[in-house]
């Protein structure tokens, strides 16, 4: 078929087009010489763009955007470093299951492989962090790759597609056409159950005297709500999370046991460590779930449904492994389970529930992170979005709001990056104007992305940051206190060239607070206040929440606070810390 050069248009437009015809309405992304081209068209497209001021933040805000609005997100970088600076974003969101699209541009063809100027080879780099990637050699491609990225991005179990561009393929012309379908023949996710294994799975929870259902992320990404909450009220089953799985059932409800595993309640890890059987639901039984494995539910048959067939059966035995989407799997057995009361089991449940986790009576009258989550689900009503960073706020931000309704957490799990909330608020809040949302953040985490402060003022974008600040790098810090006698090895965010060498602890001749984190806000044109006293907690959320625009409440907490219950590593879910001299 002859080209008609009249219909040819740059691969520039053509990218921009592709992500028209992709429904994109929002895009993050930082400029460079690599993918000027691709900026000069999006200077006249209705597609939002919002730069970042780092490349990470971009791909956490796109991250963010994903997860609270279940789309894809989709996100720009320009070669060589601007593409390096995407790695451990992109590592986080395939560690999560987020559905994203990362486009890179990259020096041309002819260059490849020459050490050219800002040249790497970001699909090696990032190919064990991503789904699947791409580099574009022919410019009779690119509209068929970034449909197959987007397509592959957002089905089976998500996770992020790169698709690295020469620059060369930009200014190149060829005839637009975007394919309606994609052909894959290599893939092809299984969304339907076996009615067999499903009959099986039936029978062991009619069976069972001590079930739990076990609520991973993917039960999120599935949109199994309903049918979890079903499940769980006709049988009388309680329900766990995993920290990404926290939203997917009403945690006021009484079947709820919160999240599970190294910090979760004791009533999840005790009904998971005494049930009979584990319904796993898009969930992968990661390390922080199950604490030490061998003596993970011993007495506990398994049934696991996943979308993901290398998940099932990788960390446990299972009795009844069923490869399917959650959603549609939980649809076809709820016909098939009998309708019970399980009032042994829930009795049980309830005692574990009153077991002694009161707070620590010597900081009766401190400001305690337990207190300001608990202030501000009640001024929230429970409706907001919530997203943390990683490390002892996170845990806190897990404990003490109490979700009810899916994609209302928002977290780092599986990789842990510090630095992830504030960026992935930024993303949450574009993609739900109207909801409220607050980055809970500690001031360790909070300043690694430190510089969206500015994305969020120049774009108008109203996130409520809610900062944890203990002067340390907390969750580490903690693990020092306990197991290696309170030795604070580069812990102390206060620590000076000039400070004693084996300071280990707060005392009066500490350095003063690095940095005045409301200065620094100021310095952006957003607003804020330090909260030091407990009185102060309501009024100060209330300022916040009434702010146009961001706000930043810099909340100067106890020290050396910890998160409570732990386990601690290696341990079972069993041997759990409740306060620093009470184990279970």
């Amino acid at each position: 078929m002859s080209r008609n050069q009249n219909n040819e248009i740059t691969g520039a437009k053509i990218f921009v087009k592709s992500l028209e015809a992709e429904g994109v309405d929002t895009v993050f992304g930082y400029i460079g010489a690599k993918v000027i081209d691709i900026y000069d068209e999006l200077y006249d497209s209705k597609i939002r763009h919002i730069m970042p001021h780092h490349e990470q933040g971009g791909v956490h805000a796109a991250d963010g955007y994903a997860r609270s609005s279940g789309k894809t997100g989709v996100c720009i970088a320009t070669s060589g470093p601007g593409a390096a600076n995407m790695v451990t974003a992109l590592a986080t969101a395939s560690m999560d299951s987020v559905p994203l699209v990362a486009f890179t541009g990259q020096v041309p063809n002819t260059m490849i492989g020459t050490d050219g100027f800002q040249e790497a080879d970001i699909k090696g780099i990032t190919m064990p962090i991503t789904k699947n990637n791409y580099i574009v050699n022919d410019i009779e491609d690119l509209s068929r790759i970034i449909k197959e990225a987007f397509h592959i991005a957002s089905t089976g179990r998500p996770g992020p597609v790169l698709v690295d561009i020469p620059s060369n393929i930009l200014k190149d012309k060829a005839e637009f056409y975007y394919p309606e379908q994609v052909d894959l023949p290599g893939y092809s996710p299984t969304y339907q159950a076996n009615k067999l294994q499903l009959k099986r799975a039936a029978e062991l929870i009619n069976q069972a005297n001590k079930p739990v259902i076990y609520a991973g992320g993917g039960t999120i990404i599935s949109g199994a709500d309903q049918e979890i909450y079903e499940l769980a009220q006709k049988a009388e089953i309680p329900v766990t999370t995993t920290l990404n799985g926290i939203g997917i059932f009403d945690e006021n409800n009484y079947l709820s046991l919160g999240m599970l595993g190294m910090h979760g309640t004791t009533e999840a890890n005790l009904a998971i460590t005494n049930s009979d059987l584990i319904i796993a639901l898009g969930a992968r039984f990661d390390d922080r779930v199950t604490g030490k494995i061998e003596e993970f539910a011993v007495e506990a048959e398994v049934i696991h449904i996943d979308i993901d067939p290398a998940e099932i059966g990788k960390i446990v035995e299972t009795k009844v492994p069923i490869t399917a989407d959650v959603k549609l799997a939980l649809k076809e057995l709820l016909p098939k389970i009998k309708e019970v009361k399980r009032p042994a089991w829930i009795k049980k449940i309830k005692e574990w529930k009153n077991i002694d986790q009161s707070a620590d009576p010597e900081k009766a009258d401190k400001l305690l992170p337990s207190e300001i989550i608990e202030n501000l689900y009640e001024l929230t009503a429970g409706k907001a979005i919530i997203t943390a960073g990683v490390g002892q706020h996170q845990m806190w931000a897990a404990q003490y709001y109490k979700y009810s309704k899916p994609r209302t957490f928002i977290s780092s799990g599986g990789l842990g990056t510090m630095g992830y909330g504030f960026p992935a608020a930024i993303g949450a809040k574009l993609a739900n104007p109207d909801r409220d949302v607050f980055a809970l953040v500690g001031d360790g985490s909070f300043q690694m992305n430190i510089q969206e402060l500015a994305t969020a003022a120049k774009n108008h974008i109203s996130v409520k940051i809610i900062l944890f600040n203990n002067q340390y790098l907390g969750m580490v810090r903690q693990w020092q206190e306990l197991f290696y006698d309170k030795r604070y090895s580069a812990t102390c965010l206060r620590r000076q060239s000039d400070c004693p060498p084996h300071c280990s602890a707060p005392n009066d001749d500490c350095p003063e607070m690095i940095p005045d984190f409301i200065q620094v806000a100021k310095g952006y044109g957003i607003k804020g206040e330090t909260v030091t006293e407990r009185s102060e907690i309501k009024t100060a959320l209330k300022n916040a929440i009434q702010a146009e625009g961001s706000y930043l409440l810099n909340f100067m907490i106890e020290e050396e606070e910890n998160v409570f219950p732990m386990v601690s590593a290696g341990g079972s879910l069993e041997e759990m810390i409740l306060r620093k001299d009470n184990k279970k």
